[in-house]
């Protein structure tokens, strides 16, 4: 349930191993492009798998779910405004599979997901089919990849596996161990949906104390890409990369999950999700000074290449990214032409998209985002203004 950047690699990946899927999403685009044997995302090597499965018919796409032995929820879980999570898109794809389910059959939750969500999606299944109670097997199993490399790290990464009782968590093994040839680590749901949580609130914690740091240094005149390389000399020192805030679909919602359901104990993790928020607005204020300085100094307004707008380098996905909401900022405040570039998508329903080689030549000043592989390779021009939030010059 869901043909996402997730939902569509999972299935595609199990189909493989000879498994019969159906796989179900709302968009009736999205549908018909997989039934081609074409893809509406992009992930290396996900293309020619798709293709492959769907040709062999291990795979097919459609808007409605059918009857089946396993069930697994893939769909988004964003958070609202008040930073609660949105469990709406796992009940109503809940919803959806209640009537096809039967005894014996396997329901698990994939989506990154709040404390007891597997729980409440139980109590709403058996208020619906109450003579399923006892007769399901329901278990939590985040996914944990990265964009990019999703295809190897579904098959090679280590995966928890939290059952609403043992016997759950067993049958959901016994799935996933079909193609997983990393470690199973069987446990309890609530262990499970914490880990997830857990994992990216870690994450955003290390890199709130790079991007942290990163504004010290600019402050002190000290290169941040230096001062890095030198502290992890240290054998117990791993400092991450800064860069213009923290984006996805993981990392900058998971921790509010936490947060929101224990304000009092969450102290570091709220700070965290809080300074990764602020450094986009520190880099679109840097950028707006330098943008006010030129045109002091040239009485004319500059031309401002913003590179970049995924929320990570070299990947398509946009959701959550601070480049994108610091690219809105300097459209809307700065005295500035601004030319967009994001190299991994074809066009923009906001943003007019300009070539990235086109982009810096034209420019006066320079914006580094995300370091896409494309941007590594452009030769410095000491006469334009460069502002790196993401190392692509270090």
């Amino acid at each position: 349930m869901g043909l996402g950047y997730i939902g569509l690699p999972s299935a595609a990946v199990a189909a493989s191993k000879g498994i019969a899927v159906v796989g179900v999403d709302v968009n009736q685009e999205v549908v018909d492009t997989i039934n081609q044997g074409k893809i509406h995302i992009v992930e290396p090597e996900l293309d020619a798998l798709v293709k492959a499965v769907v040709e062999k018919g291990s795979l097919k796409a459609a808007l409605q779910p059918e009857e089946a032995d396993a069930f697994f929820i893939v769909v988004p879980t964003p958070f609202k405004q008040n930073h609660r999570a949105d469990i709406s898109f796992v009940e109503s794809a809940t919803r959806m599979v209640i009537p096809l389910l039967r005894e014996g059959n396997l329901f698990v939750i994939e989506s990154t997901s709040p404390v007891l969500t597997t729980e409440k999606m139980a109590e709403l299944i058996f208020k619906e089919r109450p003579e399923l109670k006892n007769a399901l097997y329901i278990a939590y199993c985040p996914e944990r990849v990265l964009p990019g490399n999703v295809l190897y790290e579904l098959e090679h990464n280590d995966r928890v596996i939290g059952g609403l009782n043992p016997e759950s968590a067993d049958k959901a093994a016994a799935f996933y161990g079909q193609f997983v040839n990393g470690t199973l680590h069987k446990t309890n749901a609530r262990t499970a949906e914490m880990c997830k949580l857990t994992e990216n609130a870690s994450r955003d914690v290390q890199i709130a104390f790079a991007n942290e740091l990163s504004m010290i240094c600019e402050r002190s005149s000290i290169n941040i890409w230096d001062l890095i390389e030198l502290a992890n000399k240290h054998p117990r020192v791993k400092i991450l990369q800064p860069g213009c805030g923290v984006g996805g679909h993981c990392i900058a919602v998971d921790p509010w999950f936490i947060v929101s359901d224990f304000p009092e104990q969450a102290q570091i993790i709220k700070r965290a999700r809080e300074t990764n928020d602020y450094k986009a607005d520190w880099c679109a204020n840097r950028v707006l000074e330098a943008c006010e300085n030129f045109v002091r100094r040239m009485d004319t307004e500059p031309v401002v290449a913003c590179m970049g707008l995924a929320f990570k380098p070299d990947i398509d996905d946009l959701r959550e990214s601070p480049a994108k909401y610091i690219v809105s900022r300097i459209i809307s405040e700065a005295k500035a032409d601004v030319l967009v570039v994001e190299p991994n998508i074809k066009g923009h329903k906001t943003f007019n998209l300009t070539l990235y080689q086109d982009a810096y030549t034209q420019a006066d000043i320079v914006v580094w985002l995300v370091r896409h592989k494309e941007f590594v390779h452009i030769p410095m021009d000491a006469t334009k203004i460069e502002l790196d939030f993401c190392g692509v010059r270090k």
